[in-house]
């Protein structure tokens, strides 16, 4: 799950066949086999009341695992742009996720798509972290840069700094929508974002957007040999044991 529409195609290129099947306003549309697993890559468009859209037809025909393959800002300094951040958690500060469940209830990803993108990543050999976002339903003021004439709201005076002092790591705008949807549904999400900025250096550069990509690939190979044992060997969770 994309944000992009243009990130589409170059996920699915990664796969062992694809065939792109709609295009319509933010949601483009591939499906294929990686291995032997049935595969789709959809763009959500910017923001959680899109990605729940998605979300929602997705897992109404059958989609039981949703990895978001987005960019990020990081706020933390030692992060590199072209990184790639792997979320444990997200900061709710969307609305959308709102509208499902009250504000407590945690944003978290599944352990084993959490788990698997992190193999994924050091097979491939990739600079990562692992660490807490924050999802945002606003690209300016609500991660805490001025609108117009310099306009910042008060809540968002110093949001930056007291999200870094907490040691979260960066700001996007659909991890928390995705997995308080598959939290409530009891499905399975993960996210892997590449770095595109640092607030805290007040760097900018397009970088990491291929590995973001071929690691949440590589990930799904991982995750469906991982489904395989845990159905040979008649368990519910996969555990690293069973390897």
């Amino acid at each position: 799950m994309p944000g992009d529409s243009d990130r589409v195609p170059k996920i699915a290129q990664l796969w062992d066949s694809s065939k792109e099947v709609s295009m319509h306003r933010e949601y483009r549309v591939w499906s294929g086999l990686l291995g032997n697993e049935k595969v789709s890559a959809c763009s959500t468009g910017i923001g959680g009341p899109a990605t729940a859209i998605a979300f929602e037809e997705l897992a109404a025909i059958g989609a039981d695992t949703f990895i978001r393959v987005g960019s990020c800002g990081a706020i933390q300094r030692e992060i590199k742009l072209g990184d790639l951040v792997i979320a444990s958690g997200a900061v709710r500060l969307d609305g959308t996720s709102k509208q499902y469940v009250c504000p407590e209830y945690p944003a978290a990803p599944s352990y084993d798509v959490t788990l698997a993108l992190i193999e994924a990543t050091e097979r491939l050999g990739y600079r990562y972290h692992v660490g807490y976002t924050a999802s945002s339903d606003s690209f300016y003021v609500g991660q805490g840069r001025p609108g117009l004439r310099n306009y910042l709201p008060k809540d968002s005076v110093g949001l930056v700094d007291s999200l870094s002092s907490a040691n979260v790591l960066s700001f996007e705008m659909e991890a928390s929508t995705i997995f308080t949807l598959a939290g409530i549904y009891g499905l399975r999400s993960g996210c892997i974002c590449a770095v595109y900025a640092n607030r805290i250096t007040d760097e900018f550069k397009i970088a990491g957007e291929d590995e973001a990509c071929r690691a949440a690939v590589e990930a799904v190979k991982i995750l469906s040999r991982w489904d395989q044992e845990r159905e040979h060997k008649r368990k519910r969770y996969w555990h690293p044991s069973m390897s």
